[in-house]
């Protein structure tokens, strides 16, 4: 014989065991549960207001994966070609540099020239770049904290050399949102190749998981499970009695977080729709097409143009922020790490991404988008103005005692540099300048104030730039 159990119905559902059952608890862990999927696209709805007008909506950053030597792209140094295997002595050792006093000065294989009506020097080892040396802000002042892959790479994504940080996508997401809710805030040209400090680059850390990055692939499908396995009318109402399911789960649980889950199912729905059509750039134009180097006989070339054109064609769609990697085609710890051979594999890694690049920023401008996005060119660190010795198969080793970057567009000015570095390129001279500064310039054409984008965790309000970056005014236009 069975006591009645006053406040229990029978047959009992599951979902009213779970909320009855020792005292609630069942029903707390999936609440728990339901939370932890769902807490992405509902904290996505609460996106931060722009802290003041923005002068750009969105950012494409083409990581240059291994760190592209300065003395041999736009940061000049004739003296280096002079002085050429000389001993670098005491003075010029470095902690922010693999130096030692008995290393050897190693001028650049590559000339340098004045570009453009700006007369911004660029070297031969990037002829299409060159071209649109009127539209680069070039900082040649950029100082990192040690000479090493992982950390350099994990500063420069997340501002933080140790990693369990948010990366500059996510808290680009996170801070504006996304004005299309058919797709993703956030996505990641992917070449394959991992950087060093791994996949927590590509991070959304403590922040809410829909600002983690959606991953497009230069071979093969772009992204996988995008295209359904039903047809359109049965997903549609499988997506309808899901939708009716959980609507009736959050009435009787009052959790408003299951409204998100509902909206997560709707938005990946779109996303079959969206994503394969923008990935395909079959309708692009043949000059066009070929403007991005689609025609060439390099499949690596091909496809690093591809994914530049993928990203001027995410942008115009709405979205927020664009990270391009570069693909690893030879022997090395990353594609831009020549300690040896140095000329063979810059020009290489040259040729994959010069055209691509140029061809965005061009794309942008013809389009009017530039001025509404700023295109981020960088590595994670430079390479030494010296070696240990010449040979046939001479190479640079870790520099970030000042090294350069690019940006363009997003109302930064044109045609510039900034800072310097001594007359050998071995430290900087005159304005210093860190990545969370680039950090805090860049965020603020978004409309963001960097010490104000801050996300609780831990018992304090994080941020990208933590307690460090300022806002480098003359950058801008």
């Amino acid at each position: 014989m069975s006591a009645k159990i006053p406040f229990a119905s029978f047959p009992m559902t599951r979902r009213e065991w779970l909320r009855q059952s020792s005292n609630g608890f069942g029903m707390l862990a999936l609440s728990a549960l339901m939370a932890e999927q769902a807490r992405g696209a509902h904290s996505a709805t609460k996106a931060i207001r722009p802290h003041f007008p923005p002068k750009a909506k969105s950012v494409i950053m083409c990581f240059m994966d291994g760190g592209p030597s300065h003395v041999d792209t736009f940061d000049p140094k004739p003296l280096l070609k002079k002085r050429q295997g000389e001993k670098i002595g005491q003075s010029a050792v470095s902690t922010k540099s693999q130096s030692t006093p008995d290393r050897v000065w190693l001028g650049s294989p590559w000339e340098f020239r004045q570009r453009g009506q700006s007369g911004l020097w660029v070297s031969d080892l990037l002829p299409h770049i060159a071209n649109v040396a009127d539209e680069l802000c070039v900082v040649r002042s950029i100082v990192g904290l040690q000479p090493v892959h992982a950390q350099q790479n994990l500063l420069f994504h997340t501002g933080r050399p140790t990693g369990s940080a948010p990366t500059f996508g996510s808290w680009v997401s996170y801070g504006l949102g996304n004005p299309s809710d058919n797709l993703p805030n956030y996505m990641l040209l992917f070449s394959e190749w991992v950087p060093n400090g791994g996949l927590e680059n590509f991070s959304s850390a403590f922040l809410p998981a829909t600002h983690a990055p959606t991953v497009l692939r230069t071979q093969g499908v772009p992204m996988d499970n995008i295209v359904p396995s039903d047809p359109a009318t049965v997903q549609e109402q499988k997506l309808a009695l899901l939708s009716d399911q959980d609507a009736a789960f959050a009435r009787a649980t009052g959790d408003d977080a299951i409204e998100s889950a509902i909206k997560n199912y709707e938005t990946a729905f779109r996303l079959q729709a969206m994503i394969p059509e923008l990935a395909d750039v079959s309708g692009e134009s043949e000059a066009t097409r070929r403007m991005y180097g689609l025609d060439a006989d390099n499949d690596a070339k091909k496809g690093y143009g591809l994914q530049c054109l993928r990203a001027r064609r995410l942008v115009e769609a709405g979205v927020r922020f664009v990270e391009i990697t570069c693909p690893l085609t030879h022997p090395n710890n990353g594609p831009w790490d020549q300690h040896q051979n140095l000329k063979k594999y810059h020009e290489e890694n040259a040729m994959i991404m010069d055209q691509g690049v140029a061809a965005l920023i061009k794309d942008l401008k013809q389009r009017g988008l530039l001025d509404s996005t700023v295109v981020l060119w960088a590595g994670e660190m430079g390479r030494t103005p010296h070696t240990p010795k010449i040979t046939e198969t001479v190479g640079r080793d870790h520099h970030v005692n000042g090294y350069s970057i690019f940006v363009a567009g997003g109302g930064f000015k044109r045609g510039v540099t900034y800072g310097s570095t001594d007359e050998f390129g071995n430290s900087v001279a005159e304005q210093p300048a860190t990545i969370h500064d680039i950090h805090a310039t860049i965020l603020h054409q978004l409309g963001l104030d960097h010490q104000r984008l801050t996300f609780r965790f831990g018992g304090r309000d994080m941020s990208l730039t933590d307690v460090h970056g300022h806002l480098i005014h003359e950058l801008l236009a």
